[in-house]
């Protein structure tokens, strides 16, 4: 019975291992772009989103 929770609390350190390595990447990524770059992002994402206003 000792045996399984060793290999239980041993798969959840690797879980936690796993999971803290994905969010690294992902701030790493993040860091990686400008301002500018962001500002950019964010414009070309709200243009495909929203449609151009209609003058009326």
């Amino acid at each position: 019975m000792r045996g399984i929770w060793k290999w239980v609390g041993l798969a959840g350190v690797a879980g936690v291992v796993a999971g803290g390595a994905l969010v690294a990447r992902d701030q790493r990524k993040r860091n990686a772009y400008t301002p500018d770059d962001v500002r950019a992002r964010l414009q070309q994402r709200l243009a495909e989103v929203s449609p151009p206003p209609e003058d009326a």
